[in-house]
């Protein structure tokens, strides 16, 4: 495994460019791939692109702050105790990587946001515990634990379908999570994952000749703040403690009547509000926040100009009909017994080019839903197989590591050499958890 791994970090280090170029080529390999298996023409994609391009806005905006208030929060000093309290629980490399993996997996469950920057804040704070240990692989572990998300509690697909009046409620009703989140066969496969992902991470450590470490000095993010050289009304009330925790007991009280009205509705948005809150006030003053705020900010860039290219290359895949080609080839070698599984692998085709879950249902849902109806499979069946396809390429897909990347201060290249074997992994998981229960 160690030469395997060794032999995938030299291919990626090597082959992989930065995010922004991936997505470039990727936005010309959809252009070409539309020409030639749709009847669109060339003007007709260049339309669909750009009349794409500004849709993920809205949830471009979303990850910025889920990078900002994430930092944020992790360079509060009380947050920095907590991590730093946890990390000293791994006292060997090994351990390091056990720990991250399992922490990971289990907060990605709970809500793909929360996975994604937990994971990486506590991997950049046990790499400062465990010097020793593999910074890459550590991160990398960190996030192999997203591909459970759609599995979990925060799947945007199963809880799609339980929500009344979906848009596809006409066709196959509305599905409880029972059916689809709690069912033997998903349970099955994210306890597999839990269970075989930390060995896989742990089993791919190099030797100790070929362990990148990091300086834990380099890790420290120090936040400077300025003092106003004299005081005055405004000055006070930007070192006002009484401010913050005002405005933290408005966000406490919000955010108690939501889970109060709702249940554990821990949606993006919410999760986004609690770390920007509870950011507020462990830094104590509007000062301190905002010089932490300015800090975070730095580290946005690849989330703010990629996105829009992402959101044209789903414009290009929708508008073209390239994504039900994809799905329709799938369908086409599909029976009754296969076809979950091929919708899975489908699924994960077409997330290299929607990397979105809600957007990618939009897409595949009306030609799986219906072959589905014709071949006589269970929806709630189907659907988790979407959602499985579409959290599983996310491990080599560079759209939702860039959070990640960013809190680690790593690129692509540096973990997708690690990501690739989870990748195997999991797909031999779901796909025996799809086929044979």
């Amino acid at each position: 495994m160690k030469t395997l791994t060794r032999f995938s970090n030299t291919l990626m280090e090597r082959f992989l460019p930065d995010p922004y170029i991936f997505v470039a080529v990727l936005t010309l390999v959809v252009f070409l791939l539309g020409l030639g298996l749709t009847d669109t023409g060339p003007i007709e994609m260049v339309d669909y692109w750009g009349d794409g391009f500004w849709g993920l806005l809205a949830f471009a905006m979303q990850m910025v702050i889920v990078l900002v208030a994430g930092h944020v929060l992790a360079n509060s000093p009380f947050f920095k105790r907590l991590l730093s309290t946890l990390a000293g629980i791994a006292k060997s490399p090994g351990a390091a990587i056990l720990l991250v993996s399992v922490v990971s997996i289990i907060a990605s469950w709970i809500n793909w946001g929360f996975g994604l920057v937990i994971g990486a804040l506590f991997a950049k704070e046990i790499a400062k515990k465990v010097t020793n240990v593999d910074y890459r692989l550590l991160v990398a572990s960190a996030y192999a634990g997203f591909v459970v998300w759609h599995g979990g509690l925060g799947g945007s697909i199963p809880l799609s379908i339980a929500t009344p009046d979906h848009p596809f409620a006409g066709q196959i009703g509305v599905i409880s999570t029972t059916d689809t989140i709690f069912t033997p066969y998903n349970l099955f496969i994210v306890l597999v994952l839990l269970i075989t992902i930390p060995l896989l991470n742990r089993w791919m450590m190099p030797k100790p000749e070929d362990t990148v470490t990091v300086d834990p000095a380099k890790l420290e993010e120090p936040i400077e703040v300025e003092e106003p050289s004299e005081k005055t009304p405004a000055s006070r009330m930007e070192d006002s403690v009484v401010l913050s925790m005002l405005i933290g007991a408005l966000g406490l009280i919000y955010l108690i009547h939501h889970f109060v009205r709702n249940g554990f509705d821990l949606n993006l948005n919410i999760v986004n509000l609690i770390f920007l809150i509870l950011g507020i006030i462990l830094h104590g003053t509007p000062r301190r926040f905002l010089a932490a705020v300015a800090n975070a900010v730095k580290t946005a860039g690849g989330i703010i100009i990629q996105f829009p290219f992402y959101a044209g290359i789903m414009g290009m895949m929708t508008s073209s009909g390239l994504a039900g080609v994809i799905s329709d080839a799938f369908v086409s070698i599909s029976n009754e017994h296969t076809f979950p599984l091929f919708s899975f692998y489908a699924a994960g085709i077409v997330n290299f080019f929607v990397p979105s879950g809600g957007g990618q249902w939009a897409v595949q849902a009306p030609i799986m839903l219906d072959a589905a109806q014709t071949l006589g499979v269970d929806y709630a069946k189907v659907a988790m197989s979407i959602a499985w396809g579409d959290a599983w390429t996310n491990l080599i897909q560079p759209f939702w590591a860039l959070p990640a990347l960013a809190i680690a201060g790593l690129k692509a290249k540096d973990i997708m050499g690690y990501c690739v074997f989870v990748l195997v992994l999991s797909g031999i998981v779901i796909s025996i958890g799809l086929y044979f229960f």
